[in-house]
């Protein structure tokens, strides 16, 4: 499907050039609202944000579409992306609205939608909000206005939720945890989470003024938490995105553990537990030293296409729970609908405390390959897919890396750049066999 407005997650752009404008909201919010009311004349949506200051101007405007169509609104204020999915589902609406730009920095930001199952909607259903901005707007008379109210216990719900993910016997009593919400959307509910489960928490990234958000902390910057987990002591450090949807953790010792090192431990725990895992599926991008663990456990590893969207489809495609990406975004499909940083680190807690071994020692075995990442710039109109020395060299480089490295050479989607990943348990044969691969691509 050709798409003018959605991207692979919603909307998303620069505040101030379109679409990310407030008339393009209004406009976006009575589409949506039109296309809603196709299946209910009187719908009600949830509307969530994080903490950039546009999201102000645009909650405001979506407000004002959506009523402007007949449409109920109900308005959060900051909560976490996978907070108003729950409450999508939970309080029976019809659609849940998030205001973010995930990881990106404040002058960003976007809007993504929830189905009132909680899930991500499919394809067609943004065709027909596409369809739905084509047309003129169809304004609704006087007493079929849609109303908004704030939804004061938001935040409430959504810690009682998360707390529910894990077994109520669960206690966090006698480890100190630094908390990092990137300034953002998790900057009120995360800490409180892990202390009512009994830690003692540290909290950092919990200042937000509209334009701070994952500007040196979260999970994308996460030397900040490194430096918090030393100077403070603590057991573990726990860093979100700008939404709350991605995670990564340090522990006392200041090592760094992404999405492919958490996505084997929720694994290996579960089946550890008795439970069946039939497979888990990470991206193109999975480290190759994860899947070789996971083989060994009998756990087959299914590689989707870069972005959470696209695990997220192979998941449902096979019936299976967990997936994830290196970035952070993990899924555990049986706990919610979508990718939730702080229910993650829950999981990730939980295992912990059941096998009383620390995360060093649960990833005991797993190292993890160092990547190589060469772009390749290509030139206008040549076909990368058809050059027989890259062909040959490919050939040579995977007799040369054997079972301990692998290669991935696919092409950006947003510049006109070919993107060779080499993969081995040598960074020197690595980085060499990378840097012959390119060699050949520019050839």
């Amino acid at each position: 499907m050709s798409r003018q407005y959605f991207g692979t997650d919603g909307i998303r752009g620069t505040v101030g050039k379109s679409p990310i404008t407030p008339d393009f909201m209004l406009r976006l919010g009575h589409a949506v609202g039109q296309v809603l009311r196709r299946g209910n004349p009187h719908p009600t949506v949830l509307i969530g944000k994080d903490t950039r200051i546009s999201g102000y101007m645009l909650e405001s405007s979506l407000e004002a579409g959506f009523a402007s169509a007949g449409v109920d609104v109900l308005l959060s204020g900051p909560l976490p992306t996978p907070g108003v999915a729950y409450l999508t589902r939970a309080l029976r609406l019809d659609l849940g609205v998030v205001i973010s730009a995930s990881h990106n920095a404040f002058g960003d930001n976007g809007v993504k939608f929830f189905s009132a199952q909680g899930e991500k909607l499919p394809d067609a259903w943004e065709a027909d909000v596409e369809a739905a901005l084509a047309l003129a707007p169809q304004w609704v008379d006087s007493a079929t206005l849609g109303k908004a109210r704030r939804l004061t216990d938001a935040g409430g719900r959504y810690i009682e939720f998360c707390k529910s993910t894990v077994p109520h016997n669960l206690t966090l009593r006698g480890m100190k945890l630094v908390v990092d919400a990137a300034h953002g959307a998790a900057y009120q509910v995360a800490p409180k989470i892990f202390h009512e489960l009994g830690a003692a928490v540290v909290s950092i990234g919990v200042q937000p003024d509209g334009l701070n958000i994952n500007q040196g902390v979260g999970a994308t910057e996460p030397a900040a938490l490194v430096q918090a987990v030393l100077e403070h002591g603590a057991d573990y450090g726990i860093a979100l995105d700008g939404d709350a949807d991605r995670l990564q953790m340090v522990d006392a010792r200041g090592r760094i553990y992404n999405g492919d090192e958490l996505l084997y431990v929720m694994a290996a725990d579960r089946l550890a537990k008795g439970e069946t895992v039939p497979g888990v599926v990470g991206t193109l991008m999975t480290n190759l030293a994860v899947e070789q663990a996971l083989q060994r456990l009998r756990i087959p590893l299914v590689r989707a296409k870069v972005g959470d969207r696209y695990v997220l489809e192979e998941l449902a495609a096979r019936g299976w729970q967990l997936g994830g990406e290196g970035s952070g975004h993990l899924l555990a499909l049986d706990r919610h609908t979508t990718g939730d940083g702080i229910v993650s680190a829950l999981q990730i807690m939980q295992a912990i405390r059941r096998n009383g071994r620390d995360l060093a020692a649960l990833l005991e075995g797993v190292t993890l390959f160092p990547q190589t990442m060469i772009n390749v710039r290509l030139r206008e109109g040549g076909d990368w897919t058809g050059n027989a020395r890259l062909d040959d060299a490919k050939r040579c480089v995977t007799r040369d890396l054997g079972d301990a490295g692998r290669i991935l050479i696919r092409a950006s989607g947003t510049e006109p750049v070919l993107r060779v990943m080499v993969e081995s348990r040598d960074a020197d044969l690595g980085r060499r066999c990378a840097e012959q691969l390119a060699a050949a691509a520019m050839a």
